[in-house]
């Protein structure tokens, strides 16, 4: 077994053993042992109903995520190239940075209706001001020296957003995009919650009705481990490629 996962493979396990010591001490069907989430969870695998919300809800998460970091990205750099631009629209974003998720998430509704482009909008309006910052922060760090260089030799825009800005932004927009997965499968299951019929947020609503904690558990324990596969797989390498140059 590779040393690396070691220490993660034994903390897992302390934690099961934990679970299990305090589901026995509790003798109560509200703190269930890993036993009985682990076998709600295989019962809902098989019956497609998990795979089913699990999918419904990664596709609001994708699009999600693609729209707000493409507009974020955009309006970010443009707003760190124009210190006018960002100075007018600066008290806009501290605006939006402090309402509410359920706020923005109940507003939304009641404007465009109980829609599935209402719900992609509420998540991409509360994590947009958080890349827009981000990555408006790494254009005002860009080397001025190397924007002059892209000048003197007549770089174009596209070049100079390719060869000169970007690879200095690279780092702010992972850093943006490990930030905004956490947050913004958080704010999904409140959308779904609050009004659409179906995904993991409307099932645990469900499970929570039917007071069913097993299954509350095991939907939460497979949409985590889905999460954390796409944090290790995808955003991690994305991390250290970015740092590669570091020592």
């Amino acid at each position: 077994m590779p040393k690396a996962l070691t220490h993660p493979l034994a903390s897992i396990a302390a934690f099961g053993l934990l679970w299990q010591f305090a589901a026995l001490a509790a003798a109560n069907p509200a703190l269930p042992p890993p036993s009985t989430v682990a076998a709600v969870l295989l019962a809902e695998i098989r019956s497609g109903q998990l795979p089913y919300h699990l999918g419904v809800t990664l596709a609001r998460l994708a699009a999600s995520f693609v729209l707000a970091m493409g507009l974020g990205t955009a309006i970010g750099i443009l707003l760190g190239r124009h210190p006018k631009l960002d100075r007018f629209f600066d008290s806009w974003l501290v605006l939006f940075l402090n309402i509410p998720a359920l706020v923005t998430i109940i507003l939304c509704y009641v404007w465009f209706g109980l829609v599935e482009s209402a719900a992609i909008a509420a998540v991409v309006i509360n994590k947009l001001p958080n890349v827009i910052v981000t990555v408006r922060e790494g254009t005002r760090n860009l080397d001025r020296d190397l924007l002059e260089m892209a000048g003197v030799y007549r770089f174009g825009r596209i070049k100079t957003l390719r060869h000169v800005i970007w690879p200095q932004l690279y780092p702010f927009v992972i850093a943006a995009s490990r930030t905004g997965l956490a947050l913004i499968w958080k704010i999904i299951l409140v959308v779904e919650l609050l009004g659409r019929s179906n995904g993991m947020g409307y099932q645990l609503h469900l499970f929570f009705q039917m007071f069913n904690v097993p299954a509350i558990l095991a939907y939460t324990l497979a949409f985590v481990v889905v999460v954390q596969c796409i944090e290790l797989w995808v955003l991690k390498p994305l991390d250290r490629h970015a740092a590669r140059w570091r020592r």
